[in-house]
């Protein structure tokens, strides 16, 4: 049970009976999410987004590589970033394989994960008119990235 997992990954997480309720993450870094042992990262992230305009990486725009903060692989490219203004970070593509992409049930939207350990990244969306090569919007929780500048 998710629940079982998240009470080891999150101390004393707060409960509405059985179901672990979501805790406000925005003291939390990407640099604290990594430190969650691996499986536990996924689960907590699928039920923790941060809001809107709270993340460090929303009005981040410096060269380098993004990463997913569960495993570490390799994601986006800083030159596929863009200002969406959707309050979270977008990139109109992700590297070649990198993530993999789920239609949630309702087919309202795409669910994105990275390919290497599963983790909850946001959604893609497409077809919004964005001025991009893919007229792609991956809306991605900064929580769920880690920006590596290669230096």
């Amino acid at each position: 049970m998710a629940g079982d997992s998240l009470s080891r990954a999150v101390p004393n997480p707060p409960r509405e009976g059985n179901r672990v309720t979501p805790p406000s993450l925005t003291h939390l870094s990407s640099d604290s999410i990594a430190q969650f042992p691996k499986g536990n990262f996924s689960k907590l992230i699928l039920l923790f987004n941060r809001l809107k305009s709270t993340g460090e990486y929303d009005k981040f725009f410096e060269e380098g590589i993004y990463k997913c903060a569960g495993c570490g692989t390799p994601l986006y490219k800083s030159g596929t970033k863009f200002n969406s203004g959707c309050g979270w970070p977008a990139f109109f593509e992700g590297l070649p394989g990198a993530i993999h992409r789920t239609p949630d049930p309702d087919g309202r939207r795409t669910e994105i994960t990275c390919a290497a350990c599963g983790g909850h990244l946001g959604h893609v969306f497409k077809g919004e008119g964005f001025k991009t090569p893919t007229d792609e919007r991956h809306c991605v929780n900064s929580v769920s990235i880690k920006f590596d500048s290669g230096n």
